[in-house]
Order: structure tokens, then sequence, then C-alpha cells
């Protein structure tokens, strides 16, 4: 039996806060299965919440200071968490870092994670392991989804695939070529921009959208997007968000009509997706699994079994995911799905980050 005790870490493009979970992952007889045994989410202080929103334009030392901000506020979090969870820190063999998107540019060669692994190692006195995307992307790769490894190691017996609506929805699933993943389309990332312009961090259940009218000519526009006729591999950033997506929207529109337009394209882009690759069951996490009206769109136009998991599931997925990412770092086997991202070949992808004493 071989077994190892990660802390994972993982902060979406929605900027919810910083999901951490405690995983212990044993492999027995060549099956892998996990353990979770703790987990908590922290939102980001207001400060800091802002400064990821305009990261994208910072210039190259106020990212540097922000990319050591950001690890310093991962550590102070990973010591509270281990402090209130009586952890024992000799136990944990490292922490698996997703960090923060800041840039995702696969087209041109390069994706950008902060979060400083070498302050979060030395702050925290474990060992840490990070920027998991790059290595993928020089290799030709997406450096995106790469969930879905951990989705058919760890979940394959909940559903035939996972659905994920975070900042974007992604898909994964297996056909006759092996794991199939990619973004489908923008998810609560617009979702939560026009709620903020109502006063709400997120629209509660989609309660908001579901009272606002459907703008026909918006959502015809938007379905129309060049990226959903493009074949996958293929994967969605905030630039992308403001060079294609947010141009099509009128200023004069109520942020009610657009949170239920945008809803309903979120909700046709996945029941396309689904119907299109003749998916009979889907697992559905992230936070907009939390939204009714959303996932009422959903059921309604989707012929198949819709599984909605329990909470920790729902809210730690991904952490639990990018926690299996750092044990088969560790365990110095591939990490990335050559078939979902593109990349030449199978990689054991990361970069390690030693505490120094």
């Amino acid at each position: 039996m071989f077994k190892k005790e990660i802390i994972g870490l993982m902060s979406g493009t929605s900027l919810d806060g910083l999901d951490i979970a405690h995983v212990e992952f044993v492999i027995e007889n060549t099956k892998t299965r996990y353990f979770l045994k703790s987990s908590q989410t922290i939102p980001y202080p207001a400060s800091l919440y802002e400064k990821l929103q305009s990261a994208h334009s910072l210039d190259i030392s106020e990212l540097q200071i922000l990319d050591k901000t950001i690890g310093a506020f991962f550590a102070e979090q990973v010591n509270s968490f281990i402090s209130n969870n009586k952890i024992d820190k000799d136990k944990i063999d490292a922490i698996a870092s997703h960090g923060q998107t800041i840039l995702h540019q696969p087209e041109n060669g390069f994706t950008l994670q902060i979060g400083c692994g070498s302050t979060l190692a030395y702050s925290t006195g474990i060992m840490v392991v990070n920027d998991f995307r790059t290595l993928d992307v020089i290799a030709g790769g997406q450096g995106a989804p790469l969930v879905p490894l951990g989705d058919f190691e760890l979940f394959s017996e909940e559903a035939e695939s996972f659905l994920n609506i975070g900042g974007f929805c992604n898909i994964s699933y297996k056909d006759e070529e092996g794991i199939q993943a990619f973004d489908i389309c923008p998810g609560n990332l617009p979702l939560n921009n026009f709620a903020n312009k109502l006063g709400h961090e997120f629209d509660l259940n989609g309660g908001i959208a579901e009272q606002g009218n459907l703008n026909n000519e918006l959502l015809q526009k938007l379905n129309s997007l060049e990226f959903y006729s493009k074949n996958h591999p293929k994967s969605l950033g905030t630039e992308w968000l403001e060079k294609n997506f947010y141009t099509n929207f009128s200023k004069s529109e109520s942020p009610e009509n657009l949170l239920h337009t945008v809803c309903v394209h979120i909700a046709q882009q996945i029941i396309d997706c689904l119907e299109k690759n003749n998916i009979k069951s889907v697992l559905v996490t992230g936070g907009g699994a939390k939204n009714k009206f959303l996932m009422r769109l959903i059921s309604e136009g989707y012929n198949g079994g819709i599984i909605i998991p329990k909470n920790e599931i729902i809210d730690y997925k991904e952490a639990i995911a990018f926690a299996y990412l750092g044990f088969k770092y560790l365990s110095n086997q591939p990490n990335n799905v050559i078939s979902v991202t593109g990349a030449q070949r199978n990689l054991c992808m990361g970069v390690l980050h030693k505490p120094g004493y």
C-alpha cells in the first residue's frame, strides 16, 4: 500500500475564494482511492479581490508584488487551516496549488497562474508543487483542462461524464478515442459580473436571472460566437470574455435581462454539448450547480441523467483534483491527458518548491 497526504489549493477565475482540501490518497492493488479529511473555502478580502479583478492590466512590477502577496495569503490560510483542523503538519507530503489564473493564451505559448510557490513553501514549511499548466502549453497543449485526470481516476463510478460550472463551464467524458475534455462556454464569471452591478456578490439560486426577460437578438449573437464552432481541444480565458463576449452587450440593457439571457445561453451550449456527444449521465459540480434557475433550464432541455453530488464534492472536486495532480507529480507519473489538452506527449507537470529547511 502506498499513500500520501496532500493539501490541494484551488482558486478559480470566478474569484469565489480559496478552496482548501486536505486529501489522503491510497494506492492498493493498483486502485487509487481518496479520502477528503477536511476542507474549507476562504473568501478573498475586498482589497485582494479588487486587485485580482484588474490583475491582467497590471505592469510587471505590480504583478510581481501581487504574486508574492497572493503566495503569502495562501500560506496564511493554509497555516490557519492546519491549526484549526488539528492536522499533523509532519504528515503532509506537499501542498498542490493551482494558483490564480491571470493570463491564459496557449495560442501564444503561455499561461500564467500567480501565487508564489516559494513564498508558500517557506511560510508554511511544507513542500509545494504548483505551475501545473505551463509545461503542457510548451508541449503544444492548451494547458487545460487538467481536472479530467482526477474525474476518471477518482470519480468514474459516479457518472459517465463530468460538468463543472465555475468561472467557465467545462466537460469531460470518454469516447472511443479516450478521454475528451474542453471548455464549453462562460459560466459564473459573466453571471457574477452582472450580479455585481446590482450590488450582489452573486445571483443566489439564479433568482434575479429568473425574473429577467430574454433578449433573443443578444442570445443569437452569443450562440454564433466562433469559439463554439471550433473543434476541441479548446479552452477559454478572461481575455476571450473581454474581446469576444462582453463586446456583444448593450449598456442600456438591464442586468436582470442580461443575467436571464446569459443563463439561457449557458444552458443551451451545455445541452448542445451533452446531446451532440451522446452523453447519458453527467455529474455537475462548481458554484453553478447551486444555481437553481440554470440547472432547471439544463434539465428541461437535456434527456440524460443529471447527478448533483453532496456539497463537499460540488465545492471541492477541483481542489481534490489538483491535490491528485500533486500526488501524481510526487509519484513521478504523467498528470496530463494528451487527448484532452492536445500536448505532444504525456508529461509529469508541476514545479517543486522546497521550504529551505
